[in-house]
């Protein structure tokens, strides 16, 4: 083992058995306490919304040398909003309901035994992301509410910024007298500290992955620890016969051009034999939109380009969209399922049988009726924020909020039974 690899090792297990110690005093910590730090975590935030800027500045002068593409650019970006956005973000979730101690139901036996199911936080959570700096704030804040510590690995893109962010955390924890390591940051960018972190079992109890394909590919292969998926969001929209073409039109293009580099951007259009496709395609390309269509698609407008089998599955996370004329619901759901990442798909229509099959057969974690796909968020579902997205089906699916990050155990009382 080299020197560095030995110096990793110590650091990432020096990080592990802090968190295990902190998870037992978080895992009681009143809610009160909790909510507090989060409502001083947003002051901070607004307090420090300069110097948090600058460390942006940085990572966004450092991305631009790199040649990032202007979606990753937009993704890494912070301004006054965003910042104001984030510590918004923080009080919602301070708003929300405790999910720690719930009792999820309860009854009692013949013999006398009472039981109940009761939340329980998961423990440690490991969380892996990109470019996106204020992951870190959502991450931390959805951990803390759910009783859980959170060890956190941003992407060296957003490391200045993430770092800036963290500061606010820690002093907040600080100052309502929660452990600091609570919520920690691994302070190196080396990505073998990610491989040491996905073998740490006995201290990690879920790891949660936010990034490209190849992030998650290679954390699905490496991790020895359960995983909440965030994979591709290769979203799609599918305007039907019996579609209200001008509510297509603006939601097709907000659920493709709002902001392309999200994962709730859409990425495929499918659309019915029978619509006019002409004002749709025209409101793409004024919007500044590539567009590669199927052979049936590029005869509606010369400026579509012909689209490869590749296109309908890929996420592009920019400027493009691919588009394929499609005969009915079936067929639409058909494609869906076939080459799409499960996670979110929209039908436009006003029929609703034609809906509810849309809504009950396409196998997504969000499957949406007359509005963009944009709204896969968790603040956008009244969770505050999000930690991810799960494609997955096991245990959390779509957004995962602070009920997500919990699991349960039985509490059963008895008076002295003995089973006979």
């Amino acid at each position: 083992m080299t020197a560095q690899a030995h110096d990793i090792k110590a650091i990432m297990q020096d990080l592990g058995s802090k968190a295990k110690a902190a998870a037992q005093v978080l895992s009681i910590a009143p809610t009160e306490q909790k909510n507090n730090a989060l409502l001083k975590a947003a002051d901070l935030l607004r307090q420090n919304m300069p110097k948090i800027k600058e460390a942006n500045a940085k990572d966004m002068a450092a991305g631009e040398a790199k040649g990032l593409s202007a979606s990753m650019l937009d993704r890494l970006m912070l301004d006054d909003a965003r910042i104001e956005s984030m510590a918004s973000g923080l009080e919602a979730i301070a708003e929300l309901d405790d999910p720690v101690g719930d009792i999820m139901s309860e009854w009692d036996r013949p013999n006398g035994l009472e039981i109940q199911r009761v939340r329980v936080p998961l423990g440690v959570i490991g969380i892996i992301y990109e470019s996106r700096p204020n992951v870190t704030a959502d991450a931390a804040a959805l951990s803390l509410k759910s009783g859980n510590v959170a060890i956190l690995r941003g992407g060296s893109e957003s490391f200045h910024s993430s770092h800036a962010i963290m500061e606010c955390l820690s002093e907040a924890l600080q100052s309502v007298d929660l452990p600091q390591t609570c919520i920690q940051m691994i302070p190196t960018t080396d990505r073998a500290a990610v491989g040491e972190m996905l073998t740490m079992s006995d201290t990690i109890d879920v790891i949660v992955p936010r990034g490209g394909k190849g992030l998650i590919e290679r954390i699905t292969q490496e991790s020895k620890i359960p995983l909440f998926k965030h994979l591709d969001g290769i979203c799609h929209i599918y305007v039907d016969a019996k579609a209200d073409l001008e509510k297509a039109r603006k939601v097709v293009v907000n659920g493709k051009m709002r902001r392309t580099g999200v994962c709730g951007a859409t990425e495929t259009l499918l659309v019915n034999r029978s619509v006019d496709m002409t004002g749709i395609i025209a409101d793409l390309i004024e919007a500044g939109c590539e567009i590669r269509g199927d052979a049936e698609a590029q005869k509606i407008d010369s400026r579509i380009l012909p689209a490869s089998e590749e296109d309908w599955g890929t996420e592009y996370l920019d400027a493009i969209i691919s588009v394929k004329v499609v005969g009915d619901v079936n067929e639409a759901v058909q494609h869906i399922n076939t080459y799409g990442s499960h996670h979110t798909d929209c039908i436009i229509t006003e029929d609703m049988a034609v809906a509810e099959t849309f809504l009950n057969q396409v196998d997504s974690a969000i499957c949406v009726l007359n509005a963009s796909t944009q709204y896969a968020d968790g603040g956008e579902f009244g969770m505050g924020a999000e930690i991810g997205i799960s494609t997955g089906k096991m245990h959390a699916r779509g957004p995962v909020g602070v009920e997500q990050l919990t699991s349960f155990k039985y509490k059963v009382r008895g008076t002295g039974q003995c089973r006979p």
